[in-house]
């Protein structure tokens, strides 16, 4: 890993919006620097290489790889992690959040347990 991975893990490690993130999660061909499972988001810290030569195009079929299958990515640059890892970690949290609102979405305020005349619940 990386220091700016080290330090995203750091922060990622302590469930942080009681999500638990593995690191260097291996997932087909490809190994994801975080991964969440509950949210299927990876999280990947990209330093100033990626924007080198063949790189960026590589990211892309990567991502699209991933998009494939369900899963999104999020990344964040080196720079950001080293200069604001709280901002990071809430941005990821927020991810997180909002793909497991968006597959589960919460009950309508007048949905209730109801037990039907036959005795069955609906």
């Amino acid at each position: 890993m990386t220091p700016p991975e080290r330090r995203l893990w750091n922060a990622l490690k302590t469930r942080p919006g009681g999500f638990k993130f593995r690191r260097q999660h291996e997932h087909g061909p490809y190994y994801l620097d975080f991964f969440c499972f509950e949210a299927s988001l990876a999280v990947e810290v990209d330093g100033f290489g990626h924007d080198l030569g063949s790189n960026p195009r590589r990211d892309e079929r990567r991502d699209a790889w991933l998009a494939s299958r369900g899963i999104v990515t999020v990344r964040v640059m080196a720079t950001d992690v080293r200069d604001n890892l709280e901002g990071v970690a809430a941005y990821v949290v927020q991810e997180c959040r909002r793909r497991v609102s968006a597959r589960f979405p919460p009950l309508d305020s007048e949905a209730r347990w109801q037990a039907e005349p036959d005795g069955g619940v609906f």
